[in-house]
């Protein structure tokens, strides 16, 4: 018999001692995650009394499959378009924290006499809160329906963003590439690859998963989406970017799709097990002798990110428009580092660049602060009330205040509603422009010079330029003509001869840029003089404005991008799955819309709303009911509450916490007894002579309404049951199969 591969006798011992602390720590009402590192710190080899794991570098590799599937189940849950509805306030607040804490770090770890590079990564890690263990508490404590809490979501969302940038900014720094210049090269590629892999994948996705949908069942759906996201993360790898950049950047990119919902399901049990296996590896690389050298850095680090966050992260969501009592209850809830900073930390690892000492530590750091999350949620009220005792009550009133203006925002302005999008449209187009420049100049005409009849001859470099040409049309001319006769424009032109220069200076750059890329093309291929450049140039740009057969063409693509970038959330609307519009405006008036689900064991189901008095017992309204796809809007009294219900309610920060606990609190108790005793049985009856149900049909013996029974069968011989009818009469010696209950059957057998 072959000998078991070490990889699948690691892979038990992880999944069993993970599944047993993972148990204890559900009975301590503690968050998985510290259950995953201390598995993994009891299978380690630091660990002397308990078995280890034999190979690390297989578990390393599965780690890694973690971060990827980790980082894609969160691009599914991100998405550009609500990123852009978010408005100014939760970046300025993302900013400024990832700025403070980052900038708190570093001098923390130049404290310790680290090194420089120690230090900058230290920095990113405290920058880091954590997405998973901040929604997991407000889920324990009942706050997730709260409007502090969606805030706190919005900046963590940003937050993991930034990190995603971060790391890609660290490996480049970690690689030399620190001088001004590179940096912003760094930035650019970046920049330039996400709108490149945004713009395609919103073309090529959805066309993709729409022409095999009658095809995929929901096992190859997983395998589609999954193929993609390995895909994204090779081709990711391959520029120069990390895999789980890749993961991540294809999650958005599926979001965006009708069959976002469906992945993000389907993925979820694939990324609880590599991730499960990602936390135990990080706790495979807690070495106790190492905690205990530096038990004095990890006290002071843990220290730094409980007073950091609460000062310098509610100062930030004061400077992002919330007030005293909401900034200090948001700052305060994201005084802890997960997932994000042990992700920066395995960088750090795998470059090279950091000490051996600064993962454990920040371990050790994550695990202490995810201890302490709950409590430092609520002292944020008690911290609010001593301010609000030793501040001047004019300031507490005046800081309060300040919530009102972010909610309201609006783009009225008329040059920012033209400049914005005209901006957006030309990145994109350049963007597409340029991808379309390199792959032609790189793939296509190599291949065409290396034709026998094309070798050495100067019409490889003509068909190539052309066919460039032809390809980037649409989007250049896009790039110069969108936006020239929107409203903004012409009411702008006629307001004032002032804005008459400035509208015309848009576009004459708009052009030049248009310009540029023919000259490259013209240049690059021809080598001709200024001249002759610049006159066949202008000849081109004008024919592609002039052009039918082009701006068909660039119409047909806009309309195409529109309609797969817009399909997922017209599918929202016509399932009644998206938030009311008039949302935004009740959040002035400290009120707003929470969601709750039905459960299934709940009281309230089937009770109508006007037996359930949800206004007056709680005080809150209900707006709309999504039941199975459907929007009930505005339901009566007489409206029926069913096991999985979502109640889209209107309310205050109490009202909703007190209707959230009662929801919790009024289900069925569990009866494992009772529950056996629900379970159908399979019974004959033999009638002798004086049955009660002799000489009756099956309602006059009140089979059904009686006793809660249901006749299968009468027995003729032994291997057929034929079907009684309603008007059957029963004669003794019939044998009638019954079904039901236990309890009812036993009643009945009495008889």
């Amino acid at each position: 018999m072959s000998e078991l591969s070490p990889l699948i006798k690691d892979l038990a011992l992880i999944l069993m001692v993970a599944g047993v602390v993972t148990l204890v720590f559900r009975r301590l009402k503690q968050p998985l995650v510290l259950g995953y590192i201390m598995a993994g710190f009891l299978v380690s080899p630091h660990m002397p009394y308990t078995a280890s794991v034999v190979d690390l570098d297989d578990i390393h590799t599965w780690a890694d499959i973690g971060v990827m599937f980790l980082l894609f189940s969160l691009g599914l849950d991100f998405s550009f378009k609500k990123i852009m509805k978010m408005g100014a306030s939760p970046v300025i607040t993302t900013c400024s924290i990832v700025f403070a804490m980052m900038t708190l770090g570093i001098c923390v770890g130049h404290a310790f006499g680290w090194k420089s590079m120690d230090s900058l990564f230290l920095g990113g890690m405290l920058a880091m809160s954590s997405t998973t263990i901040i929604y997991k508490a407000f889920d324990d404590l009942g706050l997730r329906q709260q409007q502090f809490a969606q805030m706190v979501m919005s900046v963590l969302i940003l937050e993991d963003i930034l990190a995603i940038v971060m790391m890609v900014m660290l490996s480049a720094i970690a690689q030399g590439s620190a001088d001004g210049g590179q940096m912003l090269g760094a930035v650019v590629k970046i920049v330039f690859f996400l709108v490149l892999w945004f713009v395609v994948g919103i073309f090529a996705i959805p066309l993709l998963l729409k022409g095999v949908r009658r095809l995929m069942n929901q096992e190859v759906l997983l395998i589609v989406a999954l193929g993609l996201c390995c895909a994204m993360a090779v081709f990711s790898s391959e520029v120069g970017f990390s895999s789980a950049f890749g993961a991540f950047v294809m999650g958005s990119i599926l979001a965006e799709t009708l069959e976002a919902e469906k992945i993000e399901r389907l993925v979820e049990p694939v990324k609880n097990l590599f991730g499960a296996i990602f936390f135990v590896s990080v706790g495979m690389l807690v070495d106790p002798q190492i905690l205990a050298d530096y038990a004095v850095p990890i006290v002071l680090l843990v220290l730094t990110i409980l007073a950091g966050q609460a000062t310098l992260g509610s100062a930030s969501f004061m400077l992002g428009g919330e007030g005293l009592k909401s900034a200090v209850r948001c700052g305060f809830s994201m005084a802890q580092i997960g997932e994000f900073s042990f992700i920066i930390a395995s960088l750090g690892l795998s470059l090279g660049v950091v000490s051996d000492f600064l993962y454990p530590v920040v371990v050790a750091v994550s695990v202490t602060t995810t201890f302490l999350t709950p409590y430092m949620i609520r002292a944020a009220v008690p911290a609010y009330g001593l301010l609000e005792r030793r501040l001047p009550s004019r300031l507490v009133g005046q800081l309060n205040r300040m919530a009102t203006s972010r909610h309201d925002a609006s783009n009225s302005g008329l040059w920012h509603r033209l400049l914005v999008p005209m901006a957006m449209n030309t990145l994109i187009y350049s963007t597409l422009s340029s991808a379309t420049v390199f792959l032609m100049f790189v793939f296509v005409l190599p291949l065409v010079s290396s034709l026998p009849m094309m070798e050495g001859r100067w019409w490889a470099n003509a068909i190539v330029g052309v066919a460039t040409v032809v390809l980037i049309a649409p989007f250049l001319r896009a790039m110069m003509i969108k936006k020239n006769k929107s409203p903004e424009w012409r009411q702008l032109w006629a307001e004032s001869p002032r804005n008459h220069l400035p509208l015309l200076f848009t576009v004459m750059v708009r052009m030049v840029i248009a310009l540029s890329y023919v000259f490259y093309v013209i240049d690059r291929l021809f080598h001709f003089s200024l001249a002759v450049m610049l006159t066949a140039g202008i000849v081109l740009i004008v024919l592609m404005i002039r052009s039918r057969y082009v701006k068909s063409n660039s119409i047909l693509l806009e309309r195409m991008f529109k309609q797969n970038l817009n399909a997922h959330e017209i599918e929202e609307q016509l399932h009644g799955a998206r938030r009311p519009l008039f949302e935004r405006r009740l959040l002035d008036r400290n009120v707003h819309i929470a969601d709750f689900d039905v459960p299934d064991a709940s009281l309230w189901a089937g009770q109508t709303l006007k037996q359930l008095r949800l206004g007056q017992r709680y005080g809150v309204h209900v707006c709309s009911i999504l039941r199975g796809g459907r929007r009930l809007n505005i339901p009566d009294g007489d409206t029926r509450v069913y096991p999985g219900d979502r109640l889209q309610m209107i309310g205050n920060d109490e009202q909703l916490a007190r209707l959230h606990a009662a929801l919790g609190r009024e289900v069925a108790p569990e009866d494992p007894a009772a529950a056996a005793d629900r379970l159908m049985q399979l019974m004959s009856v033999s009638l002798p002579e004086g049955h009660p149900f002799v000489g009756h049909t099956m309602q006059e013996a009140g089979i059904r309404d009686s006793y809660g029974c249901m006749v299968v069968g009468m027995e003729e011989g032994k291997e057929q049951l034929s079907q009684v009818s309603p008007q059957y009469r029963f004669r003794a010696g019939d044998v009638v199969w019954l079904v039901g209950e236990q309890p009812n059957l036993d009643r009945l057998k009495q008889h």
